[in-house]
């Protein structure tokens, strides 16, 4: 008999993009309703790459939500070449900053103020690993050359085994993994390596973006792979190893920069990813793996305590209905399409 309901603790979102402005009164409201604390990217334009600016923007987001939500935005800082021991000791010392971001510079949006020579911040690295701060590591190298279906596996090889084999002692997220070589790297690693999936590349394959024309809202940094690739990522989202974690990067564009002639790389899944997610543990048999993946794992790895408050998934005989679109200003921004009928959903109405 198909299972009809499940309840989770409620989740956390390890890998957030909210934006800023207008776009972060949007957004906020979405992820806050669905999950609890949020690992919040740097990557806005200014980058946060201090305290005080993940101080400052951390007001903005609770200021966006208004009073009245329990909702916690957990801060990052951008790692760049100007990033300064003292930096990551104030980071660390503080009750704000959770982790450290890097960005291999141009990887993806507002990328620019990445690192370019990575070898310049071993030293910070070797800080990080004295402070016990984690490294979040958007895991693609940038060289013309690196076909971009490939840039992960690269980057594996030519910078982020380079860094463990250095500072073994170093905590990584090894962000948004979408390739089989990124799911056995980190299930080969040992304790301090760990990875966010997100739930579009759990959903989907290249297929989806580029077959019978090409869709843009499915366009994504990383890039959706192949089949096997994917399946790889959904064994181990659905295994309950503890390496493994969600992290949604759910990224708003509004619809006119992602339907454009150089469109923007992002896919906003925060309006109904547990659904999402509810549908592939299913397909994969394992339901009962999905709380320690959207609720569990990623807790212990940041030292957080468990939520309390709990959450109820229930299925219906009726597909779910998501709203396809949400207003930011005169724009609007395209909520996730998973490309097949959800019949699950977040029962918002429950008290547990």
């Amino acid at each position: 008999m198909t299972q009809q309901e499940i309840v989770l603790n409620k989740p956390d979102d390890m890998h957030l993009h909210l934006r800023d402005g207008d776009m972060l009164s949007a957004v906020v409201e979405h992820s806050a309703r669905d999950f609890a604390r949020a690992i919040v990217m740097p990557n806005l334009v200014p980058p946060v790459t201090t305290v005080e600016d993940a101080t400052r923007y951390r007001q903005r987001i609770l200021d966006a939500l208004g009073s009245g939500t329990s909702f916690e935005p957990l801060m990052t800082l951008y790692l760049t070449e100007s990033t300064t021991a003292g930096d990551l000791e104030k980071a660390a010392a503080s009750n704000i900053v959770k982790a450290v971001k890097l960005y291999p510079a141009g990887a993806t949006t507002n990328s620019d103020s990445g690192v370019r020579d990575i070898a310049k911040s071993y030293h910070l690295f070797e800080k990080m690993a004295e402070l016990d701060l984690p490294l979040l590591v958007h895991g693609e190298v940038t060289d013309d050359d690196i076909d971009i279906f490939d840039r992960e596996a690269v980057f594996i090889d030519r910078v982020l085994d380079p860094i463990r084999r250095t500072i073994p002692e170093l905590r990584i997220v090894m962000e948004h993994v979408t390739t089989k070589d990124g799911v056995d790297y980190v299930g080969s690693a040992g304790n301090n390596l760990f990875a966010t999936l997100t739930t579009h590349h759990l959903m989907l394959n290249r297929n989806a973006m580029l077959v019978g024309g090409i869709r843009p809202h499915y366009y994504c940094l990383p890039i959706l792979k192949r089949e096997e690739h994917r399946q790889a990522l959904r064994a181990a989202a659905t295994s309950g190893d503890a390496r493994f974690f969600l992290g949604t990067d759910s990224a708003p564009h509004t619809t006119y920069t992602k339907e454009n002639a150089c469109g923007c790389a992002g896919v906003f899944s925060a309006a109904n990813s547990l659904g999402c997610l509810a549908t592939v543990f299913e397909e994969e048999q394992a339901l009962e793996n999905l709380n320690a993946f959207t609720s569990v794992n990623g807790a212990k790895f940041y030292g957080l305590d468990i939520n309390d408050a709990k959450m109820r998934l229930v299925r219906t005989s009726e597909p779910a209905v998501f709203p396809q679109h949400f207003k930011v200003g005169a724009e609007t921004v395209t909520v996730f399409d998973p490309g097949k009928p959800i019949y699950w959903h977040v029962d918002h109405a429950a008290s547990l």
